[in-house]
């Protein structure tokens, strides 16, 4: 499929209950994924489906999801801790935005949204799920966690959804993932949302998937043609120095900048904050509780810069983020097109600029490859 009809979310026969949330949220045409993804789901089908961050992929298995929870209500003998509908993510950042999204669309239809991530007491995860849920949003190992304890069971589970299926392969979950699956009952539902399709990605759709609808709307190409890409050639000594210079011109701006390391987002934060720039790094050795005081005082606008690494790239869900600075040119070109998504977010347009010492020239050759696009040579300042 690669065409997305002209419609309406009243066009899709979602239960009245979930359209009276949508209006009040913003929800009016559906993007190209969801108006793809939504009817096969409706239908009960697998579905494997390309989309990126920042097309509203994540209404596009919400929406479908529990419709079919609302016309399959749970029997009388469903049991403590059970789970309807699994969503899967591969960030504690990513849990949160979903359950966040899923939180929004259930306000009128009584169905509970339950989320277990790790950073959070596992006991008061624990007594949350001790009457069961409707949906619950987690990431692999503190799931794995609870099905061990007892906490939850996935007998009675009819859908299983993995968003940001890549991330998941990225960040070691495989195994964890399929485990996972072999948990739920034999007949339920799987869907996977990918923001690309390795070779990894279609193996593990061919174990966990049963004859999917596979889905790849027009803005899901490699390509990011609301992105302006740039790169400065400059040695890594001088890369600080230059980035500074670009920040004073467009104090209003507010930037993400990737490193390869943590130690990397550390020094560099400093450094920025040193010059006059207020900056934050974001990465693993951080807590739950900064993490989402950081992302907080990012959305606000009182942070102008986060110094993230790649494992918090798919967590940062801001819409308005004008300008991505890759200060490390990344090692795997599917990772460039991770970071540079967070900017040009729900139809703005946005500028990724890569700061690339000589010793990176093969890496960014391979990006072109990738996105099939040369990326503009500017100056530096």
């Amino acid at each position: 499929m690669n065409d997305a009809p002209s419609l309406r979310f009243d066009d899709l026969n979602l239960d009245p209950r979930i359209l009276a949330a949508l209006g009040p949220a913003g929800y009016v045409v559906p993007s190209p994924i969801q108006a793809l993804a939504i009817p096969p789901i409706l239908d009960g089908r697998d579905v494997e489906a390309l989309a990126r961050t920042g097309t509203g992929k994540t209404a596009a298995f919400v929406l479908p999801v529990m419709h079919r929870l609302l016309s399959q209500a749970p029997g009388p003998d469903a049991r403590p801790g059970r789970v309807r509908a699994l969503i899967l993510s591969p960030t504690r950042e990513l849990a949160n935005q979903t359950a966040g999204t899923a939180r929004t669309c259930v306000r009128h239809c009584g169905l509970t949204v339950t989320v277990a991530i790790g950073g959070v007491p596992k006991d008061r995860q624990a007594r949350a799920l001790a009457t069961g849920t409707d949906i619950l949003v987690a990431t692999p190992g503190r799931l794995l966690d609870h099905l061990t304890d007892g906490t939850l069971n996935l007998d009675e589970t009819t859908c299983l959804v993995l968003d940001e299926a890549d991330q998941m392969l990225d960040l070691g979950f495989v195994e964890d993932v399929r485990a996972i699956a072999a948990r739920l009952p034999v007949r339920h539902q799987t869907l996977m949302f990918s923001a690309t399709m390795s070779p990894a990605i279609s193996a593990l759709a061919r174990q966990l998937l049963h004859k999917p609808v596979r889905i790849a709307p027009p803005d899901a190409p490699a390509t990011l043609p609301r992105i302006r890409q740039q790169v400065i050639f400059v040695p890594t000594a001088r890369k600080a120095a230059t980035l500074v210079a670009l920040l004073r011109r467009a104090p209003d701006d507010r930037t993400i900048i990737f490193t390869r390391t943590r130690q990397g987002a550390d020094t560099l934060a400093r450094a920025l904050g040193k010059a006059g720039v207020t900056a934050t790094a974001l990465h693993g050795d951080h807590g739950q509780a900064r993490r989402e005081q950081t992302l907080g005082a990012f959305r606000r606008g009182t942070l102008r810069a986060l110094v993230a690494t790649d494992v918090m790239a798919r967590g940062i869900d801001v819409d308005d983020v004008a300008l991505v600075v890759n200060f490390d040119i990344p090692e795997q070109p599917e990772t460039y097109v991770h970071r540079i998504g967070r900017t040009a977010r729900a139809g703005r347009r946005g500028t990724a600029l890569s700061l690339c010492d000589p010793s990176e020239r093969l890496l960014l050759r391979d990006i072109e490859k990738q996105t099939r696009a040369r990326i503009a040579v500017i100056e530096s300042p």
